[in-house]
């Protein structure tokens, strides 16, 4: 384990296992298990994984004067412009293994950003307001944990929702073992009725 007290290794141990627990949550799904939209507005659990690692991607990258290796492989900007949703669904060529494997490579590449860098080093992130768009790299990897942990919650209900698949972490789901959780949605409904 990392030493926690010891700032940037703790943000970074932080960042890591929120990554972890975004690609466990598409264990065992079927491609399309893993796109299906699980929201009103389509939120499914690959999409939400493809746009963390274009997340990263971006705010470790060109945020840092930094280019990943392979742009081609993640969502332009101009796509943008298209469809405001183009990082949120993975196209018919993409595949969740293949996303899978692009976001470990987005995170090596965030981490040598991590690592090559200090806290305190300075950087731009151009799609920010004017007057916002300063940032350090402790900012950023606090940002990027904050927005990355976000989705996962998500993920954690849609995933959920799929096949009731629930936990914290694979090593640890933190869920007492054999809870009845019938009997505890049927006594929350029966708390939430008295005030109908």
């Amino acid at each position: 384990m990392a030493d926690l007290d010891e700032a940037k290794a703790a943000l970074y141990y932080y960042l890591n296992a929120t990554r972890g627990d975004l690609i466990w949550k598409l264990d065992g799904l079927s491609e399309r298990d893993a796109r299906l939209p699980r929201t009103a507005t389509g939120n499914n659990l690959l999409g939400v994984l493809k746009h963390c690692l274009n997340v990263e991607a971006a705010y470790f990258g060109p945020t840092f004067g930094r280019e990943f290796p392979t742009p081609e492989e993640l969502v332009p900007l101009q796509a943008f412009e298209e469809d405001p949703q183009a990082d949120w669904y993975a196209r018919e060529d993409e595949t969740k293994e293949g996303l899978i494997d692009l976001y470990r490579r987005v995170g090596m590449f965030a981490d040598q950003t991590i690592e090559q860098l200090p806290l305190d080093a300075p950087g731009l992130v151009s799609w920010w307001r004017p007057g916002k768009q300063a940032v350090t790299l402790q900012q950023i990897i606090l940002h990027v944990t904050c927005d990355l942990a976000r989705h996962a919650g998500h993920a954690d209900i849609m995933r959920e929702q799929h096949d009731t698949a629930i936990g914290l972490r694979r090593e640890n789901t933190n869920i007492t073992d054999g809870y009845d959780w019938p009997a505890y949605v049927d006594k929350l409904t029966r708390l939430a009725d008295r005030f109908g």
